[in-house]
């Protein structure tokens, strides 16, 4: 045919109504360069793709075109009659890693930014955080763009090589030389000019059909099915399905895997390329794909016809094999006999335009969501970034010494005391202040101090079993008794057992007269037992005390590094606390040993004591003998009012204030000079007792119980609460300050080594910074379009 016929033939073609290709280097208005696209939908479009230069697509699911296939499905050239460039083909690495196509239509000169998308490492695992690499300067010729992208492209299949090394003129090693034979890295196409259409896409490397078309194996037809998968997943992502007509349909893998991810074939645009080599008599089974018979999609099938490898060889142009494929379309049967309806699903410029439609439609509904997505997504990356450990400062010593001295502040206050209701630092179980953890233990000890109380009964042991003992009714009226135990029967200590002893210590003594020693020995007996109570109770507090500062430890320290810093501090204060513990325990036995000479200046306090008892031990000796006294003055004791009464009779007409039993001897003892006496005290009006003496020694012993236990049982819990609670705190900043050595010449370096996070959590705060950073910046470019 000639030149001339070929024109009229291409006139033909753009004058029919069902047809919307163009002619020459020009094919503007085309998709989304079409004037009738209204500019709003150009502008989003441009966003989109300043999106992607963001990385954001990591985060967010943003809308775009993959190109998928099987190898030899003809994708490359479907890339290049619409891109506009030509692409690698001698050995075949255009397959080999993704190649994303980011097409903008505008008024300035053509140019191209080649650049590398890196998201996994040399050993193929993720990166965490995208890296993109400009590679070379901005070209402005397109012969130059194939050569780019070969070295782009072999550059991802080298990963460890300096990807600079790739832009050396005098590289000539073999393109088949290369480390990996696939990758997910991709190399990213940014071309813009007056000629190219506004489209974005991403050529995917093809679906490897068996182990022989790999150099990996199952390996690599996996890598490369997974590839595939992890873009055509996402729902925004437009599903371009390349299937070549030379090949049985049924076989070509390409569709089986679109159609798993998009059963409805709501996002999936078919192609058919190679439409020359069908073979005889088959081509109405293809027909039934562009009449949407056969495996229907929503947006159709389409079919493209692109240069052959010898018009590839001769170097066709662009404008050239547009012609070529018009011509064919036009007058090439059955294609050319298609209805008209149908004929707008032939050529390239009508894919062009279909995939624009659908891509503008898809990126008009997104944005909004895109919008709240990124919201939602920053706030997360916030929160996540925000509940990190605070990141390492510049000057580590200075930092760690105000750490320190919060800390040591923190524990002052505890140590004095917080209330209750001011715990909450600790979380549930945890609440109870320093002060109020180590009560239950002060209490304990007192008690058990106070369940040696000697157990005397003014009676024989004979009579044990049919006698009742009663407390005596001034400790309770003291609230001095507490609740203890009760006793085992052989702790009871009966009057003829204390008589026995002190008749066995009488040495030299006067008749009537016993040692000293008797009380003593009581005494001794009793402090002996005081020794055990107050070491559980050193380290009852000790344990309480240790516990508290472990957990004061962990909530100043333990966001800081690796921990190192608050081990070390953990062990320098366990040391302390045991040198405090060692303290206390020296102090208590210091103060135990006090006790063991019985000794008291409190002599009032003693005597008062000594006066009561004896009283009561001679009152129940009595009463158990049968004397009505003591009933009579428990009596009066019960209910005083009783014996003092207003008596009316006809001898006192107006009534008279009479006192009777014992209230009128108490009144009549106070007329003749003897002040002050209690009605216990009449006991002693009694007859002597050949007992007396173990009562004295029972009323003794018993008196300075009561003096030497209070002692006991504030001095001991004091001297603990200064060498232990208190303890810890005195000197600590000293101590921890000389033990961790931050102060020395080498403290910048000790600080520095303690300052250093895992690498994991370095790693999770700069992909958590990057991450919030693309989404920043993402977000900007949403909030520009309104602008």
């Amino acid at each position: 045919m000639s030149s001339d016929e070929d024109t009229v033939l291409i006139e033909q073609t753009s004058s029919s109504s069902s047809m919307s290709s163009s002619t020459g280097d020009n094919h503007a208005g085309v998709g989304l360069s079409d004037p009738q696209f209204s500019h709003g939908r150009r502008k989003m479009l441009d966003l989109v793709n300043r999106l992607h230069s963001t990385g954001v697509q990591v985060d967010i699911d943003l809308p775009q075109i993959a190109v998928i296939g099987a190898q030899s499905a003809g994708k490359s050239s479907l890339i290049e009659s619409i891109s506009g460039i030509t692409l690698p083909r001698a050995s075949g690495t255009c397959t080999r890693c993704p190649t994303e196509c980011r097409l903008s239509s505008s008024d300035g000169p053509w140019k191209c930014i080649v650049s590398i998308r890196l998201i996994v490492d040399i050993n193929g695992q993720p990166l965490g955080q995208a890296i993109n690499k400009q590679f070379g300067d901005t070209i402005y010729e397109k012969e130059v763009v194939e050569d780019r992208i070969r070295r782009a492209q072999r550059a991802i299949l080298n990963p460890s090589k300096p990807i600079r090394s790739f832009l050396e003129e005098n590289d000539e090693v073999e393109d088949t030389d290369t480390q990996v034979s696939f990758s997910s890295n991709c190399v990213t196409l940014q071309i813009s000019g007056p000629d190219v259409a506004d489209l974005s896409f991403c050529d995917l490397p093809g679906l490897i059909a068996s182990q022989s078309g790999s150099r990996g194996g199952d390996s690599d037809i996996d890598l490369v099915q997974n590839l595939v998968t992890s873009y055509i997943k996402k729902p925004s992502c437009i599903i371009l399905l390349t299937v070549a007509c030379e090949t049985d349909f049924e076989n070509q893998g390409a569709h089986r895997l679109a159609k798993e991810h998009d059963p409805d074939g709501k996002r999936t645009i078919g192609v058919l390329t190679k439409p020359d080599r069908i073979p005889l008599g088959e081509e109405a089974n293809w027909l039934k794909f562009i009449r949407n018979e056969r495996e229907p999609l929503v947006n159709n099938w389409f079919c493209v016809k692109q240069p052959s490898s010898d018009d590839l060889k001769k170097g066709i142009t662009w404008s050239r094999a547009r012609d070529v494929e018009n011509r064919f379309f036009f007058s090439t049967a059955p294609w050319s006999e298609l209805e008209g309806i149908y004929q707008s699903y032939l050529r390239t410029s009508n894919l062009v335009k279909r995939l624009s439609t659908v891509l503008s439609d898809l990126i008009a509904k997104r944005l909004p969501q895109i919008q709240e997505e990124l919201e939602k997504s920053i706030q997360i990356a916030y929160n996540s970034l925000s509940s990190l450990p605070k990141e390492p400062s510049s000057d580590p010593r200075s930092e760690i010494s105000s750490l320190l001295h919060v800390f040591t502040a923190d524990l002052a206050k505890h140590v004095e005391g917080v209330p209750d209701s001011a715990q909450s630092t600790f979380g549930e179980g945890q609440s109870a202040g320093l002060i109020q953890r180590i009560r239950p233990a002060q209490e304990t000890f007192r008690r058990a101090i106070q369940a040696t109380t000697p157990n005397f009964r003014p009676y024989e042991k004979k009579d044990g079993g049919t006698r009742t003992f009663q407390s005596p009714s001034f400790l309770k009226s003291e609230e001095e008794e507490a609740k203890r135990d009760c006793l085992k029967p052989t702790s009871v200590i009966y009057l003829d057992e204390v008589l026995q002893k002190a008749t066995q210590a009488r040495t030299r003594e006067l008749p009537g007269h016993y040692p000293f020693a008797v009380q003593k020995a009581f005494i001794e007996e009793i402090v002996k037992k005081w020794r055990s109570p107050a070491m559980v109770m050193c380290k009852a507090v000790h344990a309480v005390v240790s516990e508290r500062v472990k957990e004061l430890v962990l909530k100043h320290f333990s966001e800081f590094g690796q921990g190192q810093l608050a081990s070390r501090i953990n062990f320098i204060l366990h040391q302390h606390l045991k040198s405090c513990l060692e303290k206390a325990q020296e102090s208590v036995n210091w103060l135990l040993r006090l006790e063991d000479a019985p000794f008291s200046l409190n002599t009032h306090y003693l005597a008062d004591y000594r006066e009561k008892f004896y009283a009561f031990y001679k009152g129940a000796r009595t009463e158990a003998e049968g004397h009505a006294l003591m009933s009579t003055i428990k009596s009066y004791q019960a209910n005083p009012s009783a014996q003092t009464s207003m008596v009316y009779s006809k001898s006192y007409p107006n009534g008279t204030l009479q006192q009777t039993g014992v209230a009128k001897v108490l009144s009549a003892l106070d007329e003749i000079g003897l002040h002050g006496l209690k009605p216990d005290d009449l006991a002693k009006l009694l007859p002597s007792d050949p007992m007396e003496h173990a009562i004295s020694i029972m009323a003794d012993v018993r008196a300075y119980f009561q003096v030497a236990y209070k002692r006991v049982a504030d001095n001991i819990p004091l001297a603990i609460d200064y060498e232990l609670v208190r303890g810890v705190e005195r000197h600590v900043l000293q101590v921890l300050y000389s033990q961790l050595g931050i102060n020395g010449v080498d403290g910048q370096r000790i600080c520095s080594e303690m300052s250093y996070e895992s690498p994991q959590l370095a790693a999770k705060r700069a992909e958590l910074k990057k991450k919030l950073e693309r989404l920043e910046k993402a977000s900007g470019e949403l909030l520009s379009l309104g602008a």
